[in-house]
């Protein structure tokens, strides 16, 4: 018959528990207490109080007192433990009798209470360096420690003598096993020892791990070891790389200074299109089609000469761009895609797809949250974008026309267009005009001189906010325009081009944007400040002058 353990109601009291990492005697009891910060620092760590943030890490410190000893963090965790009591009671004067095992005593077993909290010291200890504390930087810092003001004012920057090995001192503490240094056992010393004399002050912390860590020391399988030949040298080295890495797929990509434009897809390409089905083809043979059309577009304009869903799958199909065309990482065509072999700086015919683009201010670009991603990814994917436009319908035709600028409707916010995508018939007879072009093309400016691109940009920025704010812009308003900007001295496009005498370096500067170098921008701020104080400084002195000079005393 199986009864039930009576039932013992827990007392009331709480403990706490600290498991200190080193071992503690009845005697030890006060040292152990104030290496963990004293008896006010336990009564912080333990307040019933404290939140989670709030006092719940414990240090202690093995050298107290020593500004340079790294103590270890402890972290105090909830527990729900059980502190027991255990009496053992020894028989006195009780003789043995032969045949009998031996009674060493009744041990007795009490709950007094239940353990809280927790100090647990997990962490490692860092690395621990002890310099000179004769040193003056040495006393400084015990000098801060103390709040000692009178030794922190009387500091001084101890001279530089360059004693950075000084003979070993009879009283010198050298007793360390060489077992432990790992360098052989040295032989008797010919002359005299020297030791180091560097003035090193340990950092606040030494390591950032905390925990130990599990190394396995094992090769990365992905890893594979592959020959590289210097093409300078011809010097042949060996390195890893990675052979799961991913490979973009991509269209190759070449900046302004580079010389020779792509023939062909780069390998891995080729090598992914070769492996594609006769779909796959027949969707290539179509955009090749496309670029023996054009050979230099926009994607905005590429996809808009296609249905929304063919749009949409060549979107898809990452290899199908980079299997027909390149882009230029800057310069006038920068982002658009080029067909392969055609070099724009070559041909003069190719100033018509140059891109204009500027910045509207009052259409800031703010990243959406990644909440507000999602629900957009998933209301495209419930609405299915591309099914929902018919072919042919008034949203398919005004998205066909998003790429194109005719100076009276607006299509999107931001202007990004080619110089072929404009068909304003002002703007139109300016980019045509072949009267003021370059002989050589320019990384700037294309094969339009700076005057030239600069009345373009005039006007096509005049006209496309004009119409963002609900108007549509005169010619005789642009050509007035014009006039005054010819007449302003400050704004000329021969004085601007004349401060664009430095190359800027690939990456540093947006050359496709229409800006100015950051040097140029300021040489102009800094004039206009010079102007204005100059202005303001004649005003005064007329100001002074019709004053007269201040009345006589009487």
């Amino acid at each position: 018959m199986t009864t039930q353990a009576p039932e013992h109601a827990l007392p009331t009291t709480p403990f706490y528990s600290i498991e200190y990492p080193g071992y503690v005697r009845d005697t030890s009891v006060p040292l152990a207490i104030k290496n963990l910060g004293g008896q006010h620092a336990l009564d912080a760590a333990f307040k019933r109080t404290a939140s989670k943030t709030d006092a719940q890490t414990l240090e202690v410190n093995l050298r107290p007192g020593n500004p340079f000893s790294h103590p270890i963090p402890g972290e105090v965790v909830p527990t729900s433990n059980l502190l027991l009591k255990i009496v053992k009671r020894k028989r006195k004067n009780r003789m043995q009798v032969d045949g009998e095992p031996e009674l060493l005593g009744e041990y007795t077993a009490e709950v007094v209470g239940v353990t809280s909290k927790t100090v647990r010291f997990r962490s490692m200890a860092d690395f621990q360096y002890q310099p000179d504390m004769n040193d003056p930087v040495s006393k400084l810092r015990v000098a801060m420690d103390n709040l000692d003001v009178e030794s922190i004012r009387s500091y001084v920057v101890p001279p530089e003598k360059a004693d950075y090995l000084v003979p070993v001192a009879a009283d010198d503490n050298m007793n360390i096993d060489p077992a432990l240094t790992g360098a052989p056992t040295p032989e008797l010393p010919t002359e005299q020892p020297m030791r180091s004399n560097l003035r090193l002050f340990p950092p606040p912390l030494f390591s950032r791990q905390g925990f130990p860590q599990t190394y396995n020391f094992k090769s990365n399988p992905a890893s594979i070891e592959t020959s590289v030949v210097n093409e300078e040298t011809g010097e042949e080295k060996k390195r890893l790389i990675n052979k799961m890495r991913w490979k973009g797929y991509g269209p190759a990509a070449i900046s302004f200074i580079d010389r020779v434009v792509p023939e062909k897809p780069p390998q891995h390409v080729q090598d992914a299109r070769n492996q594609l089905n006769d779909a796959f083809v027949t969707k290539l043979f179509a955009w090749n089609q496309k670029f023996e059309e054009r050979p230099i577009w926009t994607r905005a304009a590429l996809f808009n000469q296609m249905t929304a869903i063919e749009a949409r799958d060549m979107h898809n199909s990452k290899l199908l761009l980079a299997t027909v065309c390149y882009v230029f990482n800057d310069g006038p065509w920068r982002d658009t895609l080029v067909k392969f072999g055609y070099d724009p700086r070559k041909e003069p015919a190719a100033r018509v797809y140059q891109r204009m683009y500027f910045r509207n201010a009052n259409h800031p670009i703010v990243k959406a949250s990644i909440s507000s991603r999602r629900h957009d990814r998933t209301m495209a994917n419930m609405d299915n974008w591309a099914a929902a436009i018919e072919d042919g319908s008034e949203r398919d035709l005004e998205r066909r026309r998003s790429h194109i600028f005719d100076g009276k409707t607006l299509t999107k916010e931001t202007a990004a267009f080619q110089m072929c995508d404009i068909h304003d018939p002002m703007l139109k007879a300016m980019i045509e005009d072949d009267e003021d072009l370059r002989e050589e093309c320019d990384e700037r400016d294309g094969w339009y001189t700076n005057t030239a691109l600069e009345r373009i940009k005039t006007v096509l920025r005049h006209k496309f906010f004009s119409v963002l704010e609900g108007q549509v812009a005169t010619d005789e308003e642009c050509r007035q325009l014009l006039i005054a900007s010819e007449k302003a001295p400050n704004k000329s496009a021969k004085d601007l081009s004349n401060l664009r005498v430095v190359r800027l370096k690939i990456g540093k500067h947006n050359m496709a944007k229409g800006a100015l170098r950051p040097e140029d921008a300021a040489a102009i701020r800094l004039q206009a400040m010079l102007d204005k104080n100059k202005a303001n400084a004649a005003a005064a002195a007329q100001g002074a002058s019709n004053a007269g000079p201040p009345p006589a005393p009487q």
